[in-house]
């Protein structure tokens, strides 16, 4: 369980958080739709290559029940290269700016790793949520700045960096090595004051495909934090490979690693299709609502 670093005590869980005047709440597991602004990225790079097609996709994703939008504009599939910040910028501007536009009440998560571009795409449309897949560890000034910031943070696990991190990874137990890192991390975080802090266990993320089904099997180690745990499943290799398919061919696959995920305590699913998750969300909600009763 946490402990509040100013006072001592035991922190209980929130089933909510706040990102600017918008709320999201976590008493049903939330679908946070993947908006990508990239050319090269493992799935759906380029496919949002001008402003209608993007906000095209957001309507979708938007009516088919996402309660939030991660936009991202740096590919981070194994292998990848480095875009530089000016690079990322000119593509996530452009689009998170439309698309706090056209959909003003949609709460928004910017997936990056650097301080700066989180700090200027806050002065330009305001509070969001930021998804860091490198849990702080490429950008040495992130955490001090969520947590001056106010904002809500993904602390994410990668082993590595995108373009090392499938590179043998090695652990001595990959989900108690997880929990190390997410302990160590979140007392620093809470020590500068941050606030709301989600926890992603980085799947595909410097992990062989033992070691992410090994943490899809005890994703609930995860609940003695008593932080939302987010899960991004959505297409990855972990899926495909094991079904020996491609990429475009795994939504069944990744229906089924969902599904999986909510029993073991996923607070919120990150997925490329929108409409899938949101029905598996609630056959386990009817699940759960049956064990209740």
């Amino acid at each position: 369980m946490l402990i509040s670093q100013s006072t001592g005590k035991f922190l209980k869980r929130r089933n909510s958080i706040i990102i600017g005047k918008d709320s999201l709440d976590f008493t049903i597991p939330a679908v946070m739709g993947i908006v990508n602004v990239t050319p090269d990225s493992f799935y759906d790079g380029g496919k949002l290559a001008s402003e209608s097609e993007l906000l095209a996709h957001v309507e979708k994703m938007v009516n088919e029940g996402a309660s939030i939008l991660d936009i991202g504009a740096v590919s981070t599939r194994p292998g990848s290269q480095m875009v530089s910040t000016k690079a990322e910028l000119e593509r996530l501007l452009p689009a998170v700016t439309a698309i706090r536009s056209h959909f003003p009440e949609m709460p928004l998560s910017v997936d990056t790793f650097r301080s700066w571009v989180a700090v200027r795409i806050i002065d330009e449309i305001g509070p969001v949520m930021i998804n860091d897949i490198s849990g702080g560890s490429l950008d040495s000034k992130m955490f001090e700045t969520v947590a001056r910031m106010k904002i809500p943070y993904v602390l994410s696990h990668m082993q590595g960096t995108p373009l090392n991190m499938q590179e043998n990874p090695q652990y001595n137990d990959v989900v108690k090595d997880i929990a190390a890192f997410f302990s160590d991390k979140v007392k620093r975080l809470t020590k500068l004051g941050a606030e709301d802090i989600l926890l992603d266990p980085g799947f595909g993320f410097g992990k062989t495909l033992d070691h992410n089904y090994e943490l899809l099997n005890r994703l609930d180690a995860f609940k003695v934090f008593q932080l939302p745990v987010l899960v991004g499943l959505s297409r990855k290799s972990m899926i495909w490979k094991s079904l020996d398919i491609t990429a475009e061919e795994a939504l069944n696959g990744t229906t089924v690693a969902n599904t999986m995920a909510l029993l073991g305590g996923a607070d919120i699913l990150r997925v490329h299709d929108v409409k899938e998750a949101v029905e598996a969300v609630k056959i386990f909600c009817e699940i759960k609502a049956t064990i209740k009763k």
